[in-house]
């Protein structure tokens, strides 16, 4: 990373990326900006940056696209997306598409820089991920870690995103231990957590039903009020033991 933290700005409203390119470079950063998926993807080819500000409504490929684009050619490149919108179907959306944050207009520029903050600080950190080979058993179930699906009691193949595969390799790395909104997050991809709380839930939901093959069994995620959530598979076996 450069003595200055190079940040991109995707955004068609030039209003916003004029007062966000003076109000940032006051901070510290280095700031392009960008008004379309063209435009960033000139603006990377040209010179790399160390975080992008990608905006949902856009021209052309939307923020969404972008940002799922980036992750699958810079899978470490930091995104924070903008956007008019506040709903938390939203958020987990910009979530399955790789962001690391998301920020709702309007916002404080203060805001911005703080997640900026934030977010770059937690990219900084080495991190050491296991090869994704091999499975992972557990009651009767088996995540097969390289084609990142499961494969149930019965047989049956269940697909999950990419947000779905990491939240429940978080938490077979946690078995039968309460988890925090916070602590998943952190574990799954190190986000900020106030804009995501509710993004977490949603994804909870979404994974407790597809490890609901047999409704009359108990949930194999279990919601602790007032505290987070707790994997209550009996056992976990890694690739040698199942």
């Amino acid at each position: 990373m450069s003595s200055k933290p190079r940040v991109l700005i995707v955004d068609d409203d030039a209003s916003i990326t004029e007062l966000l390119s003076t109000y940032l470079a006051g901070f510290g950063f280095e700031v392009r900006t960008a008004s379309d998926g063209k435009a960033m993807r000139a603006a990377l080819a040209q010179s790399e940056a160390d975080l992008v500000v990608l905006d949902v409504m856009l021209p052309g490929d939307d923020g969404l696209v972008l940002s799922r684009e980036l992750r699958r050619q810079r899978a470490r490149l930091p995104i924070i997306m903008l956007t008019a919108r506040a709903e938390a179907y939203d958020r987990v959306i910009g979530l399955e598409m790789g962001a690391d944050d998301y920020l709702c207009k309007p916002f404080e520029p203060r805001e911005l820089v703080a997640r900026i903050r934030t977010v770059l600080r937690r990219a900084s950190r080495p991190t050491v991920e296991p090869p994704l080979i091999g499975r992972v058993c557990f009651d009767g179930w088996e995540l097969r870690l390289q084609e990142r699906n499961l494969l149930s009691p019965r047989g049956v193949v269940v697909p999950l995103s990419n947000a779905e595969f990491r939240l429940l390799s978080t938490f077979l790395r946690m078995p039968r231990r309460v988890c925090t909104r916070d602590q998943l997050m952190e574990q799954a991809r190190g986000r900020a957590m106030d804009s995501f709380e509710r993004s977490i839930d949603l994804l909870v939901s979404r994974l407790r039903q597809k490890l609901a093959e047999d409704a009359e069994a108990p949930s194999l995620i279990k919601t602790v009020r007032g505290a987070g959530y707790l994997f209550n598979a009996r056992s976990v076996q890694g690739m040698a033991e199942c």
